[in-house]
């Protein structure tokens, strides 16, 4: 933070001189206030960072002629500010300002270009226009092989770019041959502790860490970390980006004290090096509320999450997608703490600013969806819920390729509606539908295929059909052992299904064994006062008694 504020000092000190020594229209006046406005784009102090840009364009245009390549830059600087604002249409109205001035001064090959349309696929890629993105970045891929050396770096950002629509878009051995080129042109063109090499790693780890291979995940993450303590300064935002991601992974695994650590360090490196009202820090605040909702501290949770809502608010942009994610996960917890109203208001407030600041069919705006049919469902308006879970699907079919692990929710969420209306067929459909996405995309032991086994066992035992309930039940258990940490709550959860399973059989001893093994693993990783644990211990009375 201090840096920063050196930093613009310095920058308005010499803006002032300037303003007295020439004319308004100079040149030199604009690259005063782009440099400005840059320094205030790194401070997360958007509005301020647009105003000075904003300036620095009038005086270029003032200054310079229509088509001056010189002008690219100040439109390419103000349309990194709205990509960051979350104002897409604007950003890539900058940007397409940029390539067209360069198309025009610049021969059709150049590296500029190429640069240009890398800016255009990111904006792409956070309307949710996937291949748009993927077109616009292999374009920018093009010329650069054309006009630059085989392993120069800007090759490796190429790679890096489209592995990032490809991880989007659900195509992992894509994303992980795009990131892994990348790192192999960085590892020939740069020093061995080159902080574009930590980006390979972590990338690389976020492509693991979808596929649920959460050792490689946190191998590749460490292997980023080690990196930038290295090269870089002991509080720079890099470093908080490497704990988030490492806590991500612990998150995942069940191992909420390492994840809260990781999730906390890197909120305190944000602290230090970043304005106090940075995005950064809201996300920080974002994922330690998260772990908090899965250790059932559903108010540590809710104060984070609303220490993350205020920060996004003092952006001052009322549509930002940040403020859409803030409501979403407020709904989350009022959801968990059965606080339904509330957590409806949540959710559809969130829907309302993505409606406003996303395209129609963007997979955000499925999120939201989703968020209201689970409220609907445990508010037992079963037709609402599923007409909600439907528009989610629908969306994710149009902004989705048609295999992709995020249509699996969809068909799991539209299958626990029909589980509770005791349509087991139309269940089962549904979740058979969901596991069959789940195998064709995952790793044979995802933690997402075990929820699917999970949930087909327990329509199996609803329908009196043991043999196929344990089989899928045992299946979920086996997968969870190996991906998740002994403790995990999710662990209990198929202990308690599979001891549900003996229950109805009859058969109270291996019924016990397992409720008991439950209960065991709950106590240690959730609340004493949870509903997991009482519902468990309910159980185990009832077999003792039947016994």
């Amino acid at each position: 933070m201090g840096e920063y504020s050196k930093a613009l000092s310095s920058l308005e000190r010499s803006l002032e001189i300037v303003n007295t020594a020439l004319p308004l229209n100079h040149l030199n006046l604009a690259k005063s206030c782009n440099n400005i406005g840059m320094v205030y784009n790194s401070m997360g102090e958007y509005s301020k960072a647009f105003s000075s840009l904003e300036r620095s364009i009038e005086i270029a245009n003032m200054a310079l002629p229509p088509n001056h390549p010189d002008l690219t830059g100040f439109y390419n600087n103000i349309g990194l500010v709205y990509n960051s604002m979350g104002e897409y249409s604007k950003a890539l109205s900058s940007y397409e300002r940029s390539l067209e001035i360069r198309k025009i001064a610049l021969p059709p090959n150049h590296p500029d270009l190429a640069q240009s349309y890398n800016n255009i696929g990111s904006v792409y890629g956070h309307m949710g226009e996937y291949s748009k993105a993927l077109s616009t970045y292999e374009r920018s891929l093009e010329i650069r092989k054309i006009a630059l050396p085989p392993n120069h770096p800007d090759m490796a950002e190429s790679y890096n770019s489209i592995g990032t629509i490809y991880d989007k878009m659900g195509e992992y051995s894509k994303a992980l041959s795009s990131y892994e080129r990348s790192l192999e042109i960085r590892e020939k063109a740069l020093p061995s502790n080159h902080p574009g090499l930590a980006t390979s790693y972590l990338n690389i780890g976020s492509v693991h860490f979808r596929m649920g291979e959460y050792s490689k995940a946190l191998s590749s993450y460490k292997q980023s970390l080690e990196i930038r303590k290295v090269v870089l300064p002991p509080n720079h935002p890099d470093l908080a980006e490497s704990y988030n991601s490492i806590g991500a992974v612990y998150h995942k695994m069940g191992e909420y004290s390492k994840a809260l650590s990781s999730y906390e360090r890197s909120l305190e490196i944000r602290k230090i090096a970043l304005p106090p009202n940075h995005p950064d820090s809201a996300t920080s605040y974002s994922n330690i509320g998260s772990v908090y909702v899965d250790m059932g501290k559903y108010s540590k949770a809710l104060s984070s999450y609303e220490q993350s809502l205020e920060i996004r608010k003092t952006l001052r942009l009322p549509n930002h997608p940040g403020l859409a994610t803030s409501y979403l996960n407020i709904g989350n917890v009022y959801f968990r703490m059965g606080k339904y109203s509330k957590a409806l208001s949540s959710y559809e407030r969130s829907l309302e600013i993505r409606k406003i600041a996303l395209p129609a069919n963007h997979p955000d705006l499925a999120k939201s969806y989703e968020g209201l049919g689970l409220v609907y469902t445990s508010m037992g308006e079963y037709s609402k819920a599923v007409s909600s879970y439907e528009r989610s699907l629908e969306i994710r079919k149009v902004a989705l390729p048609p295999s992709h692990p995020d249509l699996a929710p969809s068909y799991n969420n539209i299958g626990s509606v029909y589980f509770k209306m005791g349509e087991y067929s139309k269940a089962l459909s549904s979740y058979e539908r969901s596991l069959e996405i789940r195998k064709i995309t995952l790793p044979p032991n995802h933690p997402d295929l075990a929820e699917s086994y999970n949930n087909i066992g327990s329509v199996y035992g609803h329908i009196d059909k043991y043999s196929q309930a344990l089989s899928s039940l045992e299946r979920s258990l086996e997968i969870r052992k190996i991906v998740l940490s002994p403790n995990h709550p999710d662990l209990a959860s198929s202990y308690n299904n599979i001891g549900s399973v003996y229950h109805s059989m009859g058969d109270y001893t291996m019924a016990l064994s397992f409720y008991e093994k439950a209960e065991t693993i709950w106590k240690k990783s959730l609340p004493l006062n949870h509903p997991h644990i009482e519902l468990v211990k309910i159980n185990i009375d009832i077999v003792k008694n039947e016994m």
